[in-house]
């Protein structure tokens, strides 16, 4: 399959990246500087090659990235990028791979059967925020790298129908009730599936989009 020959590659002739464009490459104002490869080659350990099997084993259509480091404590270690999950995403950059196995799970098993429940419609697009994000929590000037700096989060903002109706977090969060309880229903399997949960009943700052990142023990708000 086409991930493994990308993984093959990796792990035989490890990538020099000389620049960003992909990717942010700053925390808030800084000047964009180049990623350097990480030593060590990626998705060496047993944990991470199980991960990889499991996007396969999903049919998950995916691409191995090579580790990279990106100043000042951001990196992506193990990362891929989603390139098919079933439902077509956008904004999706880097992600660790046990991220990205979750968000297609979520995609594919609470998505799609909520939309169908709760909105008698499917969902044809799934939009988001971004993955990676050289920045802090909140965005910052100081303070704890977010779970973005390392690729390990996800912001999702609105789904799209097959009909036109565009259900966003932002005006659907208290919107009618199908769409609350859409929203508030993938909300509860997120929680199931990460391991840190944020909506806008959190704090101000995620009015406007779910956080979901591999960090932490089931903190769901």
């Amino acid at each position: 399959m086409a991930w493994r020959l990308r993984l093959l590659f990796l792990l035989l002739s490890p990538i020099m990246v000389g620049g960003c464009d992909m990717l942010p490459t700053g925390r808030g104002d800084a000047p964009a500087r180049p990623a350097a490869a990480v030593g060590g080659a990626a998705f060496a350990s047993a944990e991470s090659r199980q991960c990889l099997a499991d996007l396969g084993k999903a049919s998950v259509a995916f691409e191995a990235l090579p580790n990279r480091d990106f100043g000042g404590g951001c990196r992506t270690i193990d990362t891929v990028k989603l390139l098919d999950i079933g439902t077509p995403t956008t904004n999706l950059g880097a992600l660790t791979c046990p991220l990205a196995r979750n968000f297609a799970a979520w995609a594919q098993y609470a998505v799609q059967p909520a939309a169908r429940q709760m909105l008698g419609g499917q969902v044809v697009r799934i939009e988001t925020m971004g993955s990676y994000a050289c920045r802090n929590v909140n965005g910052a000037s100081s303070g704890k790298l977010s779970q973005h700096a390392f690729a390990n989060a996800v912001d999702v903002s609105a789904f799209v129908l097959a009909d036109g109706r565009r259900i966003s977090v932002e005006q659907g969060w208290n919107g009618s009730p199908q769409e609350r309880a859409f929203l508030r229903a993938l909300h509860a399997s997120a929680c199931r599936r990460f391991g840190t949960v944020l909506g806008p009943d959190y704090n101000a700052a995620h009015y406007n989009h779910l956080h979901f990142d591999m960090s932490g023990d089931g903190y769901c708000r």
